[in-house]
């Protein structure tokens, strides 16, 4: 029988999906699954966007340009133009989700063996791209005390060789919700440029930021404006996970250039999330307005709920929809797995995402669990319950 490759044995499973046979277990056994381990959002759809879509006439749905239709590119740049980002059609790739900009980024900016530094925990995806790209990734340690605030300078001049060629943030964070300042991406753009490096922004969450803060891009950092890639996608900001439409911007023409490559090798992005997209960015401010104090509103429950339980510590996040909690266990692939297994409370248990898959060095994150807020608030008051009777009772607590 013909052997799987190494690339694909070492691809790593997905800490948020990966539990799913013991959720779908659960619901079979009677149980109800508070899902908490996915950044699924219930918020409706905004419905100019959903009925522009269902009334497009199409007489022949053909592909569009590898870059995107222009119309879409050039209604993003209107878009970003209200975030003082200020780029043009032509300086944007309009990608199979945010997920393909990634890919592009990794393989037009870096070789095989190569290197990136990421802070860590990150979005666990980032290590099955580069994984794809035969890259290897660098973590640096934010840790849960200080809210996973960006390490300082020196921790990443310590990593960096002769294969490092780019850095990775993902602002505000997934997993952490944490919101980096102007001042800590002005100091990235220092080491930045003090090494030549390509400085990749997953920017995806945007919209939600909280407590008055704002998201400041790297597209603003002036002085390295040619260093910069900007990943992006329509998801989560309209609650549209799955109109597949992300983008991939950048003021360097030849990584542009080379990006277009990519692109053309798999054709063109999906037609209707592109038409979808060009009605969703003019949604009116009064949509998001509701949607930030909703979400608000899910954080202050969970974060609350958690650092009431004995043992347990929640950094409150100042954005994205996500926040990691230390909890008194020994394993939290154990814990996760066995609140599907073998707990219930009420005929209920709770869906968490285990920390270790957001981490990249061995053995990080076994007391610590990412929770996705997107549920509304009743059902995480429920969800909170079911980890605080679950914690009570688990045999591994420590």
């Amino acid at each position: 029988m013909p052997k799987i490759s190494q690339k694909g044995m070492s691809m790593p499973s997905s800490p948020i999906r990966k539990l799913v046979p013991f959720s779908d277990a659960a619901k079979k056994r009677g149980v109800k699954v508070y899902h908490l381990n996915i950044g699924q959002p219930d918020i409706e759809t905004p419905k100019g966007a959903i009925d522009a879509l269902q009334h497009k006439e199409i007489g022949v749905l053909a592909y569009s340009h590898s870059a995107g239709y222009l119309s879409c590119r050039e209604k993003l740049v209107e878009y970003y133009s209200r975030f003082n980002i200020n780029v043009t059609a032509d300086e944007i790739i309009i990608t199979n989700g945010g997920s393909e900009g990634i890919q592009f980024a990794f393989n037009a900016c870096l070789d095989p063996g190569d290197e990136v530094i990421i802070p860590e925990p990150f979005y666990a995806n980032y290590n099955g791209f580069a994984k794809t790209a035969g890259v290897t990734v660098k973590p640096i340690v934010s840790v849960i005390d200080n809210g996973f605030a960006l390490p300082p300078i020196e921790e990443f001049e310590k990593v960096i060789t002769p294969r490092t060629k780019a850095i990775m943030i993902c602002n505000p964070n997934n997993p952490t919700g944490y919101l980096y300042s102007q001042q800590e991406l002005e100091t990235l753009a220092h080491i930045v440029k003090k090494y030549d490096l390509f400085l990749f922004s997953d920017e995806v969450y945007r919209e939600f930021a909280y407590d008055g803060e704002k998201v400041f891009s790297v597209m603003n950092l002036k002085e390295i404006e040619q260093n910069v890639i900007l990943l992006d996608s329509v998801s989560k900001r309209y609650s549209a996970c799955g109109a597949r439409i992300g983008m991939f911007v950048t003021k360097n023409r030849d990584v542009y250039a080379t990006a277009m490559k990519f692109a053309q090798a798999r054709l063109s992005p999906p037609s209707f999330g592109q038409f979808f997209t060009e009605a969703a960015v003019d949604t009116p401010k009064e949509y998001f307005d509701a949607v930030l104090a909703e979400y608000i509103a899910r954080r202050n429950c969970i974060v609350d709920a958690i650092n009431k339980m004995p043992g347990c510590f929640c950094p409150k996040p100042k954005g994205a929809f996500y926040a990691v909690a230390r909890l008194p266990i020994d394993d939290s692939d154990r814990f996760c797995q066995w609140l599907l297994e073998e707990f219930s409370y009420e005929g209920q248990t709770v869906m968490l995402a285990p920390a270790t898959g957001f981490y990249s060095a061995p053995g990080k994150g076994k007391n610590e669990v990412r929770i996705s807020y997107c549920l509304k608030v009743s059902d995480l008051q429920a969800a909170m319950k079911c980890l605080e009777e679950a914690l009570k009772v688990y045999p591994g607590r420590k």
